[in-house]
């Protein structure tokens, strides 16, 4: 019995050691491709000192909410402040049970109007509409039934005018030259169908008329760690992916869509949770079905500032989110590998989010349970697994400080003392404990998937730390 349980236990090191030894060569070549980039790009910028021009391509910003009565005012005024020639706000509230629409109303001279909206695409019933126009940007709000974030996005597509729209998490907050930003790479190039913006942790920061004036490292470790994880995953596999259009997910906190493509493809599903990466599913497949040439570019140029969340029970609930969105997405577009197996989007994009997005945790989940197996056995080589873990753990630290200190520099943002101390401190706790808890969390997300599976939850908002009035 003894024999056959260290033969198998030998298999099992043999397959997790061989996944870690993958994921962080995958991880290492994305991280130093991404900063290679960014700062190649970087440099050309200021040699070329970035010579503005006069095109440019009206947008629709696209923000729905749902009980977000303490960041909504602000997050409007700030996309008041954008330094961007033709556009327009439509807040959509998703039928909120709290005072959205009033804090709204309160703050800004709406007037309800009883124009109608033309319905290319399905989304429940609005229940009033109110417009203004402010500093030349027109904002209007519709209050509708609630049928969720992707019916709501339908909704705010249908209220639209103009040929692109930006999508916009309620709590977000971005720079003055976002939009100018996101829209570069279509002016560029008329295949792009889509962008995905930067998302950072809006805790971080404080905002002046639409810029930076303050950046310092959170106190709480729940967000310190947060800042960490997204600046890593954003510069790591999604600008190396974007050198072949392989990206699967355009953030819903940030993104930018080319509106006849998505009316062709049916809109936003509102049957799922992750309906920011099923539809740059569909759009993947539906371009490919159809042979029509195409691109998804990704831009962490064009910067959105989001509330991470401060609580352990608001992380549970969002990353719960995050993984199921994921799962729904995967398993409903097989045709990625199966039909496209040729098409680096398949073989390429396809399989890493298998393999290390959804699949990871649970290889890292039971590579722990098989070490605790193991110990019971008397079969655990354990200055073996303790280096094993602190080369692993060293590596990611590595990895995150390039990515963080990367986009520090890449913003110009100034750090003292005590934020690199802090920022040091948070991607230790991070690599050594928090990836396994979150790893725990995304396993553990599948229970009662049945009953919760359209879920969405919510979670606490905070003000933001300053915001420029309008």
């Amino acid at each position: 019995m003894n024999l056959l349980v260290e033969r198998l236990m030998e298999v099992i090191a043999l397959v997790f050691v061989s996944y870690m030894l993958l994921y962080t060569t995958f991880l290492f070549l994305a991280v130093l491709f991404g900063a290679i980039r960014l700062y190649e790009k970087d440099r050309m910028m200021r040699l070329s000192n970035e010579i503005k021009h006069d095109y440019y391509m009206p947008i629709s910003v696209l923000m729905p909410a749902y009980n977000e009565e303490v960041t909504i005012v602000d997050s409007v005024r700030s996309l008041l402040q954008l330094d961007y020639k033709l556009y327009e706000i439509i807040i959509i509230d998703d039928g909120s049970t709290d005072r959205t629409t009033d804090q709204l109303l309160e703050a800004f001279p709406f007037r309800q109007t009883n124009s109608p909206i033309h319905r290319k695409l399905t989304c429940k019933k609005e229940e009033a509409i109110y417009e203004v126009t402010v500093n030349k940007v027109k904002l209007t709000l519709i209050r509708k039934e609630n049928g969720g974030k992707g019916d709501a996005l339908n909704m705010g597509i249908n209220a639209s005018q103009y040929p692109y729209f930006v999508t916009l998490d309620a709590d977000s907050l971005l720079q003055s030259n976002s939009l100018e930003k996101i829209i570069q790479p279509v002016l560029a190039d008329e295949q792009i169908i889509a962008v995905g913006g930067m998302v950072r942790v809006a805790q971080c920061v404080e905002m002046t008329n639409g810029t930076v004036s303050n950046y310092r490292m959170p106190w709480q470790p729940i967000v310190g760690m947060q800042v960490m994880e997204y600046d890593r995953s954003f510069l790591a596999s999604r600008i190396l992916l974007d050198q072949f259009s392989g990206n699967l997910i355009i953030s819903g906190a940030f993104g930018l869509y080319k509106k006849d493509i998505v009316l062709a493809v049916g809109g936003y599903k509102s049957d799922t949770i992750g309906e920011d990466m099923e539809l740059v599913m569909r759009l993947h497949t539906f371009m490919l079905n159809n042979k029509v040439p195409y691109k998804i570019r990704y831009l962490p140029e064009a910067i959105c500032w989001s509330q991470a969340p401060e609580s352990l029970r608001d992380i549970v609930k969002q990353r719960r989110r995050w993984h199921i969105g994921l799962f729904q997405s995967l398993i409903h577009y097989p045709e990625m590998l199966m039909r496209f197996r040729y098409k680096p989007v398949g073989f390429v994009s396809y399989l890493y989010y298998w393999l290390f997005e959804l699949l990871g945790p649970f290889i890292e989940i039971f590579g722990i349970f098989t070490i605790v197996v193991a110990s019971q056995f008397n079969l655990l080589n354990v200055p073996f697994m303790i280096n094993l873990f602190l080369i692993y753990t060293g590596y990611g630290i590595v990895l995150s400080l390039t990515a963080f200190f990367q986009r520090v520099y890449i913003q110009g943002l100034k750090l003292n003392a005590l934020d690199i101390t802090k920022a040091i401190l948070f991607v230790v706790l991070e690599n050594a404990i928090y990836r396994y808890f979150l790893s725990f969390i995304r396993v553990t997300s599948f229970i009662g998937y049945k009953k919760k599976r359209n879920v969405w939850g919510s979670i606490k908002r905070t003000k933001h730390k300053e915001s420029s009035h309008a």
